[in-house]
């Protein structure tokens, strides 16, 4: 059985969540989320969004836009990602995602274990944050969701990659239709495969 999640790192202060999803994929932009709950917010199903099912996400999403203090969804292209890298991309889509929330929050939570100061307030980096704090597990819900459906849209304009399904992941039908077909505008070319695909990218 997991362990429950904390609802703060301190008592008595606003703390936002902050995650991204995306990062890994070679096509699409990267996604992030800042999510400020009330301190007594909790839901059985709140997890790190990878280990929930779509319906899942889905479900905690409505929740969570609900009942949320304060929360905001922000992405960076993959044109923007080719040119300053991934890294910097996911953490500057974090940067707009705080910038849009309607609450200043006093201290910011992130996952992972880099992040580049915003503004004057305070933040700390949590490896596996996402499965630690329930900010920072709804931030990666909505983040995940609001990319996921974004690249359901672009699936239709290019049918032949299968993003209604690996989400721009590498899977094997990406690769191989990368392979066939070339790239397109949402790919992010500084992204290299290997062999024949990576000569894609140059």
């Amino acid at each position: 059985m997991r362990a429950a999640l904390k609802s703060f790192l301190q008592a008595n202060r606003l703390e936002a969540g902050c995650d991204e999803a995306g990062r890994g994929c070679l096509a699409g932009p990267v996604y992030a989320a800042a999510v400020i709950l009330a301190p007594d917010f909790s839901h059985p199903l709140l997890n790190d969004s990878k280990q929930m099912s779509r319906k899942q996400r889905e479900l905690l999403r409505n929740v969570i836009e609900k009942e949320a203090i304060a929360w905001k969804v922000a992405a960076v292209s993959n044109g923007e990602i080719d040119e300053i890298n991934i890294l910097r991309a996911s953490i500057i889509a974090m940067h707009r995602a705080l910038d849009a929330l309607s609450v200043v929050p006093d201290f910011i939570l992130v996952d992972g274990n880099r992040f580049m100061k915003y503004a004057s307030i305070p933040h700390q980096c949590i490896v596996k944050g996402d499965a630690s704090f329930a900010s920072i597990a709804a931030a990666s819900v909505l983040a995940k969701t609001h990319r996921d459906e974004f690249m359901l849209r672009i699936s239709e304009q290019f049918p032949e990659y299968g993003w209604e399904k690996n989400k721009g992941y590498p899977s094997k039908t990406h690769r191989a239709a990368i392979q066939k077909y070339g790239i397109t505008p949402w790919h992010r070319k500084s992204y290299k495969l290997s062999g024949e695909q990576g000569r894609l990218f140059e």
